[in-house]
């Protein structure tokens, strides 16, 4: 096996990713189905007009948070793996392997799985199939959406970046046209806006904003492939603000136009809402060219997931937390291969096994978790090293990332309350992983003594 010499960052990937094909990535892995479909979830749990957007712009700000955060962390360590590499670096091995791990059993998995299910329905309905009636047919077109976003990057960043680059253009396009198409309509009624249906709960606004940050998850995955960007100290931070930011956008105004077109009462009825609002503006032929949108953005963000998952167990296996084998790089490709494969099978296993729901609700408070931990990770490190060289400075220091590692902190609680069941199962999963770790460490202890022996 030819291995690929590290870089000045210690990183053995070829760096490939210009500025324009990092905010794809970004942008591309963040706008999925969950901007077709969670609007109707969050108008049931906060039936009021003008509070319903208010949680939007929230979403918007601590995901902005996030970015800014780790545009200081990606500027100083541009490595394969992002975050386990920022939590390795502010807290140790043990808490980046509980990353890795969590990433490896749960989060990734049931990501690829919720992204690829509305894929797989979208496409039954088109061809004319019911897909409530074909449960089992749904899991087969998801799992075979995933195998081959899987084989496009085995086989090249370059392949599944320009998939992703064309992938990102048309869906973006896709629903700056809607806005555009809804507010020229004169179809709506700014009346909508004021409209209030019933009280305001604060846990449920708390599972509300729960479902929003699934909406806005994929600004950290650039992160994940920073071993892989072009001049990353200047073109990852850059990406991470840029593409950050234009989603922010198109999700506030992609949701002032269905409230604009669809009164609150009833969006909270319409799960395919952005499908009955083309609908209102071009009649039959909307839903078909938005259940054509929600593919195009559902496959582009699974080909965005498994171009940047894979670079966890990459970096985990670089650093000796897992199999030695996932770290290898294709001597044709140039790509981890063996990480890229194993992150297909496991997508594949889950989508087969678990429902939508079942995939979706274990995402969020599995991952945010680590999301803050890394964020915190900027505190340590400016007190611990602060002669590290920074290129980028967090903007609002220390207020933006506090907020963002408070809020995310008060986001799990309120999860916890809610649904015990399913949250403390997530975190015991997490939990698992000591263990697992101490083992790990032991047995790749003893392996390095018997070859220096």
């Amino acid at each position: 096996m030819i291995d690929a010499s590290r870089d000045k960052w210690g990183d053995r990937l070829p760096r490939r990713l210009g500025l324009l094909s990092s905010i794809a990535v970004l942008i591309g892995s963040t706008i999925g189905g969950g901007i077709f479909r969670t609007p109707a979830v969050i108008a049931e749990r906060v039936p009021s007009a003008l509070p319903m957007l208010g949680i939007w712009v929230l979403g918007g700000v601590l995901a902005l948070c996030g970015a800014l955060t780790y545009a200081e962390l990606g500027a100083m360590f541009p490595r394969s793996g992002g975050v386990f590499v920022y939590i390795r670096q502010g807290f140790g091995r043990l808490p980046a392997f509980l990353f890795g791990w969590t990433e490896l059993v749960l989060i990734r998995a049931s990501a690829l799985g919720a992204i690829a299910t509305p894929f797989a329905e979208y496409l039954l309905r088109l061809m004319g199939y019911d897909p409530g009636a074909r449960a089992w047919t749904v899991h087969y077109v998801a799992a075979i959406a995933i195998a081959l976003t899987a084989a496009l990057n085995y086989f090249g960043v370059r392949w599944s970046a320009f998939v992703l680059n064309a992938a990102t253009v048309a869906k973006y396009g896709a629903l700056a046209l809607l806005v555009l198409l809804a507010f020229g309509s004169g179809r709506g009624d700014v009346a909508h806006f004021t409209q209030t249906t019933g009280p305001i709960s604060g846990t449920l606004f708390g599972l509300a904003l729960v479902s929003v940050l699934w909406a806005y998850d994929g600004w950290g995955d650039l992160s994940f492939v920073g071993g892989e960007v072009e001049d990353p100290e200047r073109n990852l931070p850059r990406a991470l603000l840029v593409g950050t930011a234009a989603v922010v956008a198109i999700y506030l105004l992609a949701n002032l136009a269905y409230l604009y077109l669809i009164p609150i009462q009833d969006m909270a009825r319409s799960p395919l809402v952005a499908a009955d609002a083309a609908q209102i503006v071009i009649g039959r032929a909307g839903v078909i060219l938005i259940a054509i949108v929600v593919m195009v953005s559902t496959f582009s963000t699974l080909l965005g997931s498994l171009l940047t998952a894979p670079r966890i167990f990459f970096a985990m296996a670089d650093e000796g937390l897992f199999f030695r084998a996932v770290a290898r790089v294709h001597p044709r490709f140039e790509t981890p291969h063996i990480a890229i494969a194993l992150t297909g099978v496991l997508g594949v296993g889950f989508v087969l096994a678990r429902t939508f729901e079942q995939l979706a609700d274990q995402f969020v408070v599995a991952i945010f978790p680590f999301y803050a931990l890394a964020a915190a990770a900027v505190f340590v490190l400016r007190r611990r090293r602060p002669d590290l060289p920074r290129p980028v400075r967090v903007w609002g220091y220390p207020l933006v990332p506090l907020v963002f590692v408070l809020s995310s902190f008060v986001i799990l609680v309120n999860a916890l309350i809610e649904h015990p069941a399913a949250t403390g199962g997530a975190f015991g999963i997490i939990l698992l992983g000591v263990p697992v770790y101490y083992i790990w460490a032991e047995r790749h202890g003893r392996k390095r003594k018997e070859t220096a022996a």
